[in-house]
Parts: C-alpha cells; structure tokens; sequence
C-alpha cells in the first residue's frame, strides 16, 4: 500500500517556474515506479513523466521534453516536478502516481494516485 501526498501547485505567471513534491508513504515506495499525470478541465488525464530507482530511467511524454523534470529523493520517500518556462496551456490538476513500470504507467496503468494539486499559469 502507497499512500500519495502532492504538494506545491498555485497560482504563476507564464514563463515561471513551480516544483511540484509528492510525500509517499507505505513501505513499497523505493520498489515503485513514481510519476506525473495532468488533467485539464474537460479533458482526459494525461501522462507527464515517470522514473524508476535511477535518474537515468526518467521517461517524458514528448511534450513535457526539455521544460519538465523529474526526480525523486528515495531517503524521503518524495518525488518531485520541476516546471520551467510554463505556459497558460500547462494549467491543470497535477496527480502523482505509483506504479510497477515505466512502460505501462505512460500507458496508464496505476496502482495508487495522490488527491491532486492545482497549477494555473495565468497569460
């Protein structure tokens, strides 16, 4: 069992910068996948990003290349968002999530997801 926290979402102006932390709890978080979904109003949830254990797994969905960064601190159980450079479009609900793979969290699939954190880039 994984319990999922995010925090860090508000209100910034384009061409700001937000990190976005999620607190896990529960003893399978150093053994799961760890990532980043979206969800704008009227839309459907999307990926952002996932990681394993290492930084070199970080994986990205293309839009989010070079802007976004993921990462993770395993001593504190805590993964975070990096944001660059945002753009009204990036506003949405943020949802941290666990998972068992890389692969199939891009695809969705999720065994546990935080309450969600509001981001709104304003123009």
């Amino acid at each position: 069992q994984v319990q999922l926290v995010e925090s860090g979402g508000g209100l910034v102006q384009s061409g700001d910068s937000l990190r976005l932390s999620c607190a896990a709890s529960g003893r399978s978080f150093s053994s799961s996948v760890m990532g980043w979904f979206r969800q704008a109003p009227g839309t459907e949830r999307e990926f952002v990003a996932a990681m394993g254990w290492s930084v070199d797994s970080a994986l990205y969905a293309d839009s989010m290349k070079g802007r976004f960064t993921i990462s993770r601190d395993n001593a504190k159980n805590t993964v975070y968002l990096q944001m660059n450079r945002l753009k009204p479009e990036d506003t949405a609900v943020y949802y941290c999530a666990a998972g068992s793979t890389r692969m199939t969290m891009r695809g969705g699939i999720v065994n546990y997801w935080g309450q969600g954190t509001q981001v709104t880039v304003s123009s």
